[in-house]
């Protein structure tokens, strides 16, 4: 658990690849010291920095933090999404994202909760963009992918298989059907908006009785992280670049989700700034990481810095 320095702070960054060489943050990596390589991807890195079970059980975490009423039972997450088809199948290419008011996801989901009343199931719209499964005790449920290992491939390779995965293949092209036909989404099409013509299922499980963590804080927006960081007894901080600059050591900075054209406009003076006055261990949601303590800054020979 954890393989972040516990006296420092915890920058999330993401993949390193997509930061250009005249990213300002290589000033940073520059001067500072190479870690040996941590955890790859958002479903990883969460696991490393929090001891959950696994598969980690995102449906149930997020509804006690929307609904507060995830008890004992099993939750899957069914976040609306939108697959495209194209000549080889079909792709995922969002999820969880797709801008729905309130009344538009509850007129989305009544039409589909009668198949999961059949199945035993309990459709349950959390927020407009976070829709939840309660299960029954005795329900198989397969180890569904997480939608960053799927977003923009193919779907036929992300669904259940085998003879216990065929009410799920079933339940999932009858959902597909309903949502296709849904006049809501014509309405949106019309806006220039993408479709909702999938539920994207995943992160099965119960509610852990406790969450351990090495961090003493999270500075971030993200929706998991926030269930994981509440159910560990932690505090959540707003991502703001202020919030940036007060960091403390131990605490988690989640910056992994922003564009990195974004990060060098808006957060990176604020992470600069940070680094003169604690240790950042900055850390790429490609495994990459560097421990950049404040005297780094006087290392001259390795380069030019800020």
């Amino acid at each position: 658990m954890n393989g972040s320095v516990h006296h420092a702070i915890d920058v999330w960054l993401p993949n390193l690849a997509r930061f250009a060489p005249d990213h300002p943050l290589h000033g940073l990596l520059r001067k500072a010291d190479r870690l040996d390589d941590g955890e790859r991807g958002y479903m990883a890195g969460l696991a490393d920095r929090f001891a959950v079970p696994s598969p980690l059980p995102a449906g149930a975490l997020t509804r006690e933090l929307i609904a507060g009423d995830a008890g004992v039972e099993r939750w899957l997450c069914a976040d609306p999404a939108w697959v495209q088809p194209d000549l080889n199948g079909a792709r995922l290419l969002a999820c969880g994202q797709m801008q729905l008011s309130m009344p538009e996801a509850q007129a989305l989901a009544e039409t589909l909760m009668p198949l999961f009343d059949e199945a035993g199931m309990a459709l349950q719209v959390s927020a407009p963009d976070h829709w939840h499964v309660r299960l029954p005790a005795d329900a198989s449920v397969p180890d569904f992918a997480a939608p960053e290992q799927a977003l923009g491939e193919d779907l036929y390779y992300h669904l259940p298989q085998g003879v216990e995965g065929r009410s799920w293949r079933i339940l999932l092209n009858e959902l597909q059907v309903i949502l296709h036909q849904h006049p809501l989404n014509a309405a949106r099409r019309e806006r220039g908006l993408p479709p909702v013509n999938h539920l994207w299922l995943w992160g099965g499980g119960v509610l852990p009785a406790s969450v351990p963590t090495t961090l003493t804080g999270v500075i971030g927006d993200d929706l998991l992280l926030t269930a994981l960081a509440k159910r560990a007894g932690i505090p959540v901080i707003a991502r703001t670049e202020s919030s940036v600059t007060s960091a403390a050591p131990g605490m988690l900075i989640d910056l992994q989700d922003l564009p990195v054209d974004e990060l060098a406009a808006r957060w990176t003076p604020s992470l600069l700034a940070l680094a003169k006055q604690h240790p950042v261990q900055l850390s790429f949601a490609s495994g990459e990481r560097w421990l950049h303590r404040p005297w780094h800054r006087l290392r001259f020979w390795r380069g030019s810095g800020r």
